[in-house]
């Protein structure tokens, strides 16, 4: 199954607040939600936290999860006209759609966690990884999973633990933004601080991130989860 992310950030005049509102409960609610190739949606909006990796910070205010079953439901939910008439169309409403950004991913389960809920209390660290150069897109991915995994594992107060790999197409004409996203859930803000600032995450972790990722493309946000579609599979 692809997992798509896409990075969003608000159109010009529109604060943070009124984006991820509109967001949340017209264009997902009102438009994206009708493709009907998209088996899972999922909205996660950023909440301010003062520990954000980036220079500068990503000026994406929320990322939308997306869940397709293959390539061809895929196309055929971007020729779909509840896509060209309805989501596409809406965009411009509230989003700067020039700094959109979107990864086609495989996810991988490190750490599963307690079953997903409708109504998640948690929060979510979503941290994007570029490889160092010379690093083969191969040895990225083993690295990460068989090394780098158990590392972040590790650390205190994690709850749930995914890897999502860019997929081979987004290279097919040169370099993706992005070989992967790690995401790590925490019950809230004070146990990600915590985890932060541990040793584990500021020795250990750190420590095995600069041995395989370009420290220039490590970016983090941080943001609450919304379900619009899931998370069982319609």
């Amino acid at each position: 199954m692809i997992h798509q992310l896409i990075f969003a950030a608000p159109k010009p005049g529109m604060t943070a607040q009124e984006f991820q509102d509109y967001w949340v409960n017209i264009h997902a609610v009102k438009y994206a939600s009708k493709i009907p190739q998209i088996r899972k949606y999922l909205i996660d909006t950023r909440i301010p936290f003062e520990g954000d990796l980036g220079d500068p910070v990503l000026p994406h205010q929320g990322v939308a999860e997306i869940w397709l079953k293959n390539e061809a439901d895929q196309l055929a939910s971007l020729q779909s006209q509840e896509f060209l008439e309805g989501a596409r169309l809406d965009e411009p409403n509230w989003a700067a759609f020039w700094l959109t950004l979107v990864l086609d991913t495989t996810a991988q389960v490190i750490v599963e966690g307690p079953p997903l809920t409708k109504d998640p209390a948690w929060i979510k660290l979503l941290m994007l990884l570029k490889r160092q150069p010379g690093v083969l897109l191969e040895n990225f991915r083993r690295y990460n999973l068989k090394v780098h995994a158990p590392i972040v594992a590790a650390l205190p107060g994690l709850q749930r633990y995914l890897q999502c790999h860019t997929r081979d197409g987004f290279y097919v004409f040169g370099e993706a933004s992005f070989d992967g996203v790690e995401q790590l859930w925490f019950e809230n803000v004070a146990a990600l601080k915590q985890a932060w600032n541990s040793a584990q995450f500021q020795e250990k972790v750190k420590s095995s991130l600069n041995s395989f990722v370009d420290p220039k493309y490590i970016f983090t946000l941080v943001a609450e989860e919304h379900w619009i579609i899931g998370p069982e599979s319609r």
